[in-house]
């Protein structure tokens, strides 16, 4: 999950802790934005050993969001995820 450097905050305003330590903060966003085709396989086992991981998750399916890894699964995977199905 490629983070910015700017502060995310919650719906109520908090401001979101886990991107400040976040593993991805130190890699580029292409690596977890790959092209089509491409492997994940990378991106998510940097996630796989990333503290945030489960809150990562939780915000990208909170907030939709629809292309990368994020918190360890594909778009595919979180895709499934909310359908029921992972």
């Amino acid at each position: 999950m490629p983070i910015n450097t700017t502060a995310e905050h919650t719906a109520d305003g908090r401001e979101l802790s886990w991107p400040k330590t976040a593993l991805c903060a130190q890699v580029g966003p292409e690596f977890f934005f790959p092209a089509p085709g491409s492997s994940t396989r990378e991106a998510k086992q940097l996630c796989g050993a990333c503290e945030g991981r489960v809150a990562c998750l939780e915000y990208a399916l909170a907030h939709d969001e629809r292309f990368g890894v994020w918190g360890g699964l594909s778009e595919k995977e979180r895709h499934r995820l909310k359908q029921g199905k992972g």
